[in-house]
């Protein structure tokens, strides 16, 4: 099956859309402001994990796949908890780890899961 650039683009900017999204609801519950630079300083080190869980997953190949949400839900919190903590010097509470996987597992991977509902939904009216 030959996946069109255009879906892995899609499927990119759903997934950083996700991100930056999660960030910026983070924000605004601490009262940090809604500054675009500040948002996405705390997307960042997210936004780098996922990459890299795309990339181990091969997600352009089926960018859509659940098992490709679950790799960039899984690269954004390891990676990108490690790498907020490490390397842009930010907190990783315990609280916060929980709060992230959460949220970034809804945003990641419900996007998918409602694609699949329409699909199916679509299907199903053809027959």
């Amino acid at each position: 099956m030959i996946v069109r650039p255009r879906a892995i683009a899609a499927a990119v900017l759903a997934d950083a859309a996700g991100i930056v999204l999660f960030a910026a609801l983070g924000r605004a519950s601490h009262d940090e402001g809604s500054a675009v630079a500040g948002t996405l300083e705390v997307a960042a080190p997210f936004l780098i994990g996922a990459a890299a869980g795309w990339a181990v997953a091969r997600g352009g190949r089926a960018p859509v796949a659940l098992t490709t949400g679950v790799a960039a839900w899984a690269g954004a919190l390891t990676a990108g908890m490690a790498l907020r903590g490490l390397v842009f010097d930010r907190g990783t509470a315990p609280s916060f780890v929980v709060v992230a996987a959460i949220v970034l597992g809804v945003l990641l991977l419900g996007w998918r899961l409602a694609v699949r509902v329409v699909e199916r939904r679509r299907g199903a009216a053809r027959v």
